[in-house]
Order: structure tokens, then sequence, then C-alpha cells
């Protein structure tokens, strides 16, 4: 039997082969014919879906958008005097058209040709300098031209100098075509009113590269540093920023919003063509509750009373030492601030232009802040002593509404004053201003008049301290807070000072008070705490509002450049204290403190409260501080008044003539009764000429 195997011949195979080699080439055709198809199908959906936002990209990596600052917005007082506005000026700036630095083979070549352009700048400065101030060397010129582009993108224009004055930009206008890439770029600096008026309050302005000391633009230079904020927040390093007062708290009010230059540029940086302009939007203007009228004679009849004190005895003696002054005029029923004066003062004006010359600077002598809310770099009487003294008596019509809230006494308590008393074991002694025993009172109202010691120490302090221990420190600062001593006013404007609370340190080793009966017994007559001439004017009209606490407001309005009204800023209780009316009438009689010499004449009866803190000097001993509160009319009260004369004697002499003038130019502005009273125009002149000869024997 045979086997048979089937076996393909030579040509079947060579078939076989044939047929699937023209498969894998059909294959491959067939792939090559899918893939071109969806590489065109791709084409063409990026040429008529995505080519527009392509485009955009590209043409965004090809261009810089470059700020251009906003016309900063004007700070008005309240009847629209501009107190601080932008002055259009004209600038020289180069944007560098090379590459200039020496970190290149390129830059190096083309370093001489910068450096002749900078010298010939020099040259031209010098030749048409204002002689007041120096001209810009060939050295000056490079540095601001930042050629390493340390400061800023090579694309950046850079400032030369600010404010050309005709002759310059005549020069510049003519030959530039000798100065490749120079503009010349209408800006402004910043103007404040010569009289200078409430200018620790209005403030001041800096460039914002001068703020680095300041946390309010850390999240703004951030941004602009690393170039994530929009085009219209981005800050440059020469604008000008608030810096101190309302210019730093409503910054953003004044300061608009940047436009900006959209700038094609090279692969290397450096600008090409301008495509595009985004003007920039003017600031808001920003209104004051300041009443310059008002402010100026606040202001001079300080300046005037310093001198008087100067040369006029009181108690036997003059007071030379007495060199600042502080007062705060609140309206009782709105809070707005008619008046704010921290003196000595100065002109704002040396930082206009984004800095101050160290020889401006230094003619301050440390004093540039507002007194009238800061203790610190605002002015020094000649021992040292800063506006936040002791508030002295004018404590005492809160210390009596403290007993009587604490059933420590009634209001018909009656009194025999002898002019001393002791408490502690080791009977320390009290006495009053001058030892005087006031003798019998028949209510405590007239402990407030008289301004006795004695009182306070054996009816309040004492007792309060006998009623809680230790922990009547405690209840008499939960009274001091709900009146505003010790707390913010929350006022809008920076650096607020909080104030000195001496009775709280009573418990610590060392302590100068020595024990916490100490503390309550000499904070009843006002030796215990520190405050600032802004704590007592809203203390004294939270006296006059029988217990609301009031904010006082800096600004009334803020409106747009077109002059809409865009916020409108009302009355706000930050708190209110619940007592008797019985209570309320009491102090409101109490506060009757005998000031017949600075009041003499006056139409209208008014509450008032003198002080006289004793502060220690060192070698001197012990030294007055001049304050004095009021507020006017009594029963329909409408302003508050706080004064503040460190090292001036008695409030009633260094304190009270100030108040009394205050009143008056509040009642010609305003009405204390609700109607202005108006001056003939020739008094007016004559009150002025006055006050500037007053001011320029001051200097």
């Amino acid at each position: 039997m045979s086997l048979f195997t089937s076996a393909k011949s030579p040509e079947d195979i060579e078939a076989e082969n044939k047929s699937s080699q023209n498969m894998r080439i059909n294959m491959f055709f067939f792939s090559t014919f899918v893939v071109f198809c969806i590489v065109i199908v791709r084409l063409a959906f990026i040429q008529f879906m995505d080519a527009p936002s392509l485009t955009e990209e590209e043409t965004s990596q090809n261009t810089k958008q470059i700020p251009l600052p906003p016309s900063r917005g004007n700070i008005l007082d309240a009847a629209g005097v501009k107190l601080a506005y932008s002055k259009p000026v004209e600038s020289l700036y180069i944007t560098l058209m090379k590459d200039y630095s020496k970190a290149t083979e390129k830059g190096k070549k083309n370093r001489p040709e910068i450096e002749n352009i900078a010298e010939q700048m020099a040259a031209a400065f010098k030749k048409f300098e204002n002689h007041s101030v120096p001209s810009m060397t060939a050295a000056e010129v490079l540095e601001a031209m930042d050629l390493e582009s340390k400061q800023d993108q090579g694309y950046v224009h850079r400032r030369i100098k600010k404010d050309l004055n005709q002759k310059e930009i005549q020069y510049f206008m003519e030959h530039k075509s000798d100065f490749p890439g120079i503009e010349i770029i209408e800006e402004t600096v910043r103007q404040y009113d010569p009289d200078t008026v409430a200018v620790q309050t209005v403030g001041y302005v800096k460039s914002f590269k001068s703020t680095e000391i300041l946390k309010v633009y850390d999240k703004a230079r951030a941004e602009s540093t690393e170039g994530t904020a929009a085009p219209g927040d981005t800050y440059t390093k020469d604008e000008l920023v608030g810096f101190d007062g309302v210019e730093l708290s409503f910054q953003d009010e004044l300061r608009g919003k940047n436009g900006y230059k959209v700038m094609s540029v090279s692969s290397a940086n450096i600008p090409e063509e301008v495509e595009d302009i985004v003007a920039p939007d003017k600031g808001n203007d920003v209104w004051l509750t300041i009443n310059k009228d008002v402010q100026l004679k606040t202001e001079q009849a300080i300046k005037d009373q310093l001198l008087w004190l100067h040369s006029h005895p009181v108690s036997g003696k003059t007071h030379p030492e007495a060199v600042t002054g502080y007062a705060v005029a609140m309206e009782v029923d709105t809070g707005n601030i008619v008046a704010m004066a921290s003196i000595p003062d100065y002109d704002t004006n040396i930082w206009g232009t984004g800095s101050a010359s160290t020889a401006d600077f230094n003619k301050l002598n440390g004093n540039y802040q507002n007194g009238a809310i800061t203790p610190l770099s605002s002015g020094k009487s000649k021992h040292k002593f800063d506006s936040a003294v002791l508030l002295g008596s004018t404590i005492k019509p809160l210390s009596v509404l403290v007993g009587l809230n604490e059933k420590l006494i009634t209001t018909t308590t009656t009194y025999n004053d002898t002019g001393i008393t002791y408490f502690g074991k080791e009977q320390k002694p009290v006495r009053n201003s001058q030892g005087h025993p006031y003798g019998y009172f028949r209510t405590p109202a007239d402990a407030i008049e008289h301004s006795s010691n004695v009182f306070m120490v054996d009816m309040i302090g004492n007792k309060l301290y006998k009623k809680y221990g230790d922990d009547g420190i405690g209840i008499w600062d939960h009274y001091m807070t709900d009146f505003g001593l010790g707390v913010a006013t929350e006022i809008d404007l920076p650096k607020e000072w909080l104030g000195g609370k001496e009775y709280i340190h009573s418990k610590e080793r060392n302590s100068k008070v020595g024990s916490p009966q100490a503390a309550l017994v000499y904070g009843s007559f006002g030796q215990m705490g520190r405050y600032t001439p802004l704590q007592l004017a809203q203390y004294t009209a939270t006296l006059a509002n029988e217990g609301a606490r009031i904010k006082p407001q800096i600004v009334s309005k803020i409106t747009d450049a077109s002059g809409k009204v865009i916020k409108q800023n009302k009355r706000e209780v930050l708190n209110t204290v619940k007592f008797d009316a019985s209570y309320w009438k009491l102090i409101r009689k109490g506060m009757n403190t005998n000031v017949s010499e600075a009041f003499a004449g006056f139409p209208y009866d008014f509450a008032r409260k003198t002080g006289t803190s004793q502060q220690d000097s060192g070698k001197d001993g012990l030294i007055d501080n001049g304050v004095f509160i009021a507020y006017a009319p009594r029963n329909n009260p409408k302003l508050a008044v706080a004064v503040v004369i460190p090292e001036g004697g008695f409030g009633a002499y260094s304190a009270a003539p100030i108040a009394r003038k205050i009143f008056d130019a509040y009642d010609q502005a305003y009405g204390l009764d609700g109607v202005p009273k108006k001056q003939p125009q020739n008094q007016d002149a004559i009150g002025e000429t006055a006050g500037k000869q007053a001011s320029k024997k001051q200097q």
C-alpha cells in the first residue's frame, strides 16, 4: 500500500507570495490615504475654526502691555476747596531701541553710543537748569536708563526726568532725532493747598517704589513684579501712591485705573511698534468733612496760644516749654470732623514729585505724622511729651457715671471736701489741685464742677476696689472702652494709636502704680490713662449723645470724574451705653468748670471740663499738661471739642482759649444754633492778616 502526500509546486508558491505582497502594498497605500485624510481634515479645522484664537495667542506672545498711570483724584474740603490735586507736567522718557547691556557682545558694542546720548542729555539739563534744583549728571541719566533691565523689562520706557521746564521741552522736541527712543510724556505731580490745611490728616504721596515699609501694598507689589495683575491694576515703580493720611486710606478711590500701551516686541524684548493704546481712568474725588476756614482758625488759635504761653505768666510762671498743640472738633450728631489740628505742621508739597529731599525731610525734625491720632513722630514738647498725655480731670464726668451705675453713689450723695484724703494700708495722701478744700457738695455734680480729686478717690476709686477687689480693674476698663478710651475710634485714617491703659499694668512686677487699688484711685481722677485728642473728642461727643458712641467721619462723600456721588457716608453708631436719664442730667449740670476768662461773652450755655494732668519729666519733676473738653450748646449739643497742650499748665488757661476760638469759627460757618453767622469781609481780612503775622513771628 502506498501513501499519497499533497505537495505545492514552485509555481503555486510563487503565486501565493505575489498575492500576499500585493495585499501588503494595498494596506500600506490605504493606511497612507487614511493618515493623509486625517491630516487634511485637521488642517482644515485649524484653518477655519482655530485660526482666530491661534492668531491672537501668537500676537500676545509678540506684544507687551505697558501700564499708563491714571490722573489721581482730588481731595477737597467740605465746601469743595481743593486741598490736594494733580498738576500736569511734561517728563522725558526713553525707550531702549537696542541692547545696551554689558552682558552681550552686541550690548558692549552699543554701549559707547548710549553713554554719548547720556552725556548730551546731561549737558542739556545743565544748560537749561533751574538753579533751585540740581541738574542731572551723565551718571544719573545712565542710572535712570536702567541699561541692564534690573528695574524694568527691556521694552518698558524709562523716565529720565520729571517736570521739564519749557526750555528743556523745546530743546528735546527740536533735537528728537539726536536721541533715539525719547518721548515727552504728560504726567502729574501732587500739589497741596499752600495754606497747609490739615496737612497731617490729608497726608502725602510717594512713588510706588518707595513704599516697601507699607504692608498695605504687599499684594500689589507682588502682582506687579510677577506680572499677574490685570493691566488696569498694575502699578509702575514711579507712580504716585498714598503714603499717609487720607491719601493712603483712600488710595483705591483716588488712584483710578491704569491704562496701557500695547507694544510689539522682538524676541530680544526690544520694542518695535505701538499696536494699541487704552486710556487710563481718572481717580475719584474724596470730599472731607473738614472745613478749611474752621481748620485754619483752629491751627492759628493753637499757634497764637503757644506764643501767649511763652510770654504770659500762668500761676506765677510762663510756659516756654509748650511748643506743640492739638485739637479736634467733631459734630455731635453726625460724627463729622470739621477740624483736626496738629501743630507744628509742615508743607506736604515737599513730597509732590514722589520723594522729599534729605534736607527737606530733616527740617521736619521727626514731626510728620498726625498728632491728633498718634503720639508717634508727631511732635514733642521740650521735655519730650507727646500728644497722648494723661487726660487729667476730664475723666471726672465718666468717673461719676461709673459710680452712679455701680451704685457706689446716687444723684443726691453729699460729701465734705477737705482738700485731702488717704488710701491703702500705707495711707497714701491724695490732694486736690493746690490743696484746695471745696467744702460741702450737695450732689456729685458739685464734685465735677470743682474738679475734686478727693471726692473721686473716696467715692469712686476706693469704693470700686472695695466692691470688686482686683477685678475692679476689668470693670473700670469696660467703662473706658464703652466711651472710646483705649480702643480704636474707627476713623478712616491709618496709623491710629489705641491709647495707653496705665491701670492695666498695675499687677505687673515693678509697676509704678503699686497695686490695683492704687490704679483705681489714681484712675478715678485721670492719672491712669493716656489717650489721643481724637479719642477725647469722641469721648466728649459720647457724653453729649448720652451714651451713643459715634464713628468719627473724616470723609463725607466720594464723587467720580463727572461729579456723580458714588458713596455717601452717614452717621454710624459704634455702641450705646444705657444709663438712667437722671445720671446724664447730673453730668450735664456738673460740666460747668469756671473758664470765664476764655469764654467771656460766649452767647451759648455749654458743657465743659478742664484737665491738668501731671507728667513726670525726670529731673524737673512733675509738669502740668493742659487738657480741655467741651460741647455746645449744653442742652442741644452740636459740636464737641478736645484740646491738648503738652506742658501748657492749667487747661483753663492753656487749652480753653483755643476751644473758644474753635466754637466761634464753627458758629460763623455753620451756627451752633443752626444759623451761620457771617462776619463783615473787612474783619475777615484783618483776622487773616493778623494770623499770618503771628505765624511768621512763631516761625
